[in-house]
């Protein structure tokens, strides 16, 4: 099972989905949840803090699109993907370009209206996130960057 936590319009969800991968979405916003779906993809409105289904047992995580930013804290976020996955799970993220290790606030805006309130954000590079990644429990296997400029990196969780 795959999962794509921040699975926003699931794009991602359908995709894998379409290739015959068993796949899950979970997003805080409802719309997300039901974007998702309606492209045949499966999704759940939850919070990766929330209690999810088959805790421990996840084979593979996805943290695209800069998702890796959810809670405004990278090594909170990593134990707590530790603690989904089982014992040799496989964390992707998306990273920041640069050597960039930031915490802030953000806010979601529709035009210059703000929507909603402010939230914890973070914003990590390929060197910040395996700092992170070693104390947290996982392994960095592999790290790429795409022709169009955008840089991943796989984790390994460790027994």
């Amino acid at each position: 099972m795959c999962w794509n936590i921040g699975c926003g319009a699931g794009r991602l969800v359908e995709a894998l989905t379409r290739q015959g991968h068993s796949v899950l979405g979970i997003d805080v916003c409802s719309s997300a949840v039901s974007a998702t779906v309606s492209r045949g993809g499966a999704a759940l409105r939850r919070s990766v803090f929330d209690p999810l289904p088959d805790e421990g047992g996840w084979g593979t995580v996805l943290l695209i699109d800069g998702n890796f930013g959810i809670g405004g804290d990278p090594r909170r976020l990593l134990l707590r993907i530790r603690d989904l996955v089982h014992g040799q799970g496989l964390l992707l993220v998306e990273t920041a370009p640069g050597d960039v290790d930031e915490r802030r606030r953000v806010r979601i805006h529709a035009g210059h209206r703000p929507v909603g309130a402010a939230f914890p954000w973070a914003t990590v590079g390929t060197a910040a996130l395996d700092r992170h990644a070693r104390a947290s429990g996982w392994t960095a296997t592999e790290c790429w960057a795409s022709a169009l400029g955008r840089h991943f990196v796989a984790l390994r969780a460790r027994a």
